[in-house]
């Protein structure tokens, strides 16, 4: 599964230029028995399986040998959101071991002895912690140095300041009687980092306002939003 991101795209050229690197475990591998089975029936009934906890230890352990200080991610429905910010945090980090859940889940005691953080991509079940891993080192990884070739690309991405990105528009000038916003073809560099401005925190208000819920306003940002609440107004009246 994982192929879909490490032979593709950016993911790909950061593979080859060094700036990150992969390993993937099956957990299948460190299963004993002939049939190598990594689920059980849960204690005290229910429907479903759950992962046996040897097989994944045994893994995280394999994973520690070459990187100890590896900070240890479960992928469940019962952990912390992820956004932008936890991106960024763990980007900083040496190396991560992502271990992808199934199933009705993983032993608990994997959870206590062996996870140092337990993250969710969001409020939805996947049939495999998989995909969320995917999207997580894609996430992580383009905020790494070099990825993205760009210095600032990161920055200005949706979310980097809390803020949905700013409009964005190239050829043709007009499409469908619409017109590029005329600032954009100024060339005045400051006018189109206003305009800019203004077009991420309208777009945020608009399309994502619980995203400006705990986001520290300054004073031109709020200027800008009373701007547009008096257009508001004056159209409702209207």
């Amino acid at each position: 599964m994982f192929d879909a991101l490490f032979k593709h795209s950016i993911f790909k050229r950061a593979l080859k230029q060094n700036l990150i690197s992969t390993k993937t475990y099956n957990i299948r591998d460190f299963a004993e028995g002939k049939h190598h089975v990594t689920d059980d029936k849960p204690y005290g009934g229910g429907s479903g399986m759950v992962f046996k906890p040897d097989p994944i230890a045994k893994a995280i352990k394999t994973a520690k040998i070459t990187q100890p200080d590896s900070l240890a991610i479960l992928l469940t429905p019962q952990g912390q959101t992820f956004n932008q910010k936890m991106a960024w945090e763990l980007s900083k980090k040496k190396s991560l071991i992502l271990i992808c859940g199934r199933y009705e889940g993983v032993d608990e005691r994997i959870a206590l002895d062996y996870i140092d953080l337990e993250i969710s991509i969001g409020n939805f079940v996947l049939t495999g912690g998989e995909p969320a891993a995917i999207i997580m080192m894609d996430a992580i990884s383009r905020l790494i140095p070099g990825v993205l070739g760009a210095e600032d690309a990161a920055q200005l991405d949706s979310f980097s300041d809390d803020l949905l990105e700013y409009a964005q528009y190239t050829r043709p000038e007009v499409f469908e009687n619409h017109n590029v916003p005329e600032v954009l073809l100024s060339g005045h560099h400051k006018n189109i980092d206003l305009w800019r401005q203004e077009s991420a925190l309208i777009r945020t208000f608009l399309k994502r306002p619980e995203l400006l819920e705990n986001k520290d306003i300054s004073k031109d940002e709020l200027l800008i939003l009373k701007k547009w609440a008096q257009k508001i107004e004056t159209i409702i009246k209207k």
